[in-house]
């Protein structure tokens, strides 16, 4: 069977930088097996799949994928693939440039801004569950990473949706210099439950404010180019350990220079602790796969 299929760059205007995700647009018929085998083909680090929606709260339902097990819910695939059914007139925008997406993590509400290739999309993440990472864990943590974490936050972990283990770094270049044994992180990640580990440090300049890294080898992925539900924790992280402002904030991240795929991601919070996250999608690829 022929079926839509779009690579869409995330969190970049410009083709070839970001975070990519592929986006399978007809995917009515398709088993589990073959979406993880389609997934593990693509080699990506999310694949999706959009069906139609189960409900009228939602324009559409999505499953996502790793090259080795599906996600109740990830930040780039969400965007990537918001753009890509736009792209392609699959739905229309409700009032106030919405669209409503159902996945295994429940309704994610996206808002769009502009159209064509000044189109700006962002998304409410669910809300942030944080608890504390062990002494023991942030000693074998450090070990492979082969780095001190900052000692005046606390790694933890937080799960929304995605469980990312985050620790803080003492500046945006110690963030760039790690080289993680991914061996033994795959194994720290599994032990936890995790997804991942995120970790950050802060620029000197301030603009952007931080560097952000995401490792998830226990999902195939070593490296993340530009994670959303990973800078979605990051925030909420920093506002638990008072590094932003109750009364909320808005600002940037880059994220992908060590794998050449440089991304900004805008991250707002609110006085509530609501994160949004967006930025922008171009698409680099359109075909079909015969599957």
């Amino acid at each position: 069977m022929k079926r839509t299929y779009k690579v869409v760059d995330v969190f970049t205007s410009q083709p070839l930088r970001g975070n990519p995700v592929a986006v399978i647009l007809d995917a009515q018929g398709l088993s589990a097996d073959e979406m993880q085998a389609i997934a593990g083909w693509t080699n990506l680090s999310e694949t999706t799949f959009v069906f139609p929606p189960a409900t009228d709260a939602a324009d559409y339902r999505l499953r996502i994928f790793t090259p080795r097990s599906e996600l109740p819910f990830a930040g780039h695939p969400t965007l990537g693939s918001a753009h890509a059914v736009l792209e392609a007139n699959r739905v229309a925008l409700r009032a106030g440039g919405r669209l409503v997406q159902q996945c295994d993590a429940g309704l994610v509400e996206l808002t769009v801004q502009e159209q064509g290739r000044d189109r700006m999309l962002t998304f409410a993440l669910p809300s942030a569950k944080l608890e504390p990472l062990l002494t023991h864990d942030i000693a074998e943590l450090e070990d492979i990473l082969g780095c001190k974490v900052s000692v005046q936050s606390d790694p933890a972990i937080v799960d929304v949706g995605p469980v990312w283990v985050i620790a803080r770094l003492d500046d945006a270049s110690s963030v760039l210099g790690l080289r993680p044994d991914f061996t033994r992180l795959a194994q720290f990640e599994r032990r936890l439950g995790a997804t991942g580990v995120t970790v950050f440090g802060a620029h000197a300049h301030g603009d952007p404010a931080i560097e952000v890294r995401t490792f998830a080898p226990s999902c195939g992925v070593e490296e993340d180019p530009v994670c959303g539900s990973g800078n979605a924790s990051v925030a909420a992280f920093q506002r638990a350990r008072g590094l932003l402002p109750l009364s909320g904030t808005d600002y940037v991240a880059t994220q992908g220079r060590c794998v050449g795929r440089d991304g900004r991601v805008n991250v707002s919070l609110d006085a509530s602790g609501k994160v949004r996250v967006g930025g922008a999608c171009v698409t680099c690829i359109e075909g079909s796969l015969m599957v």
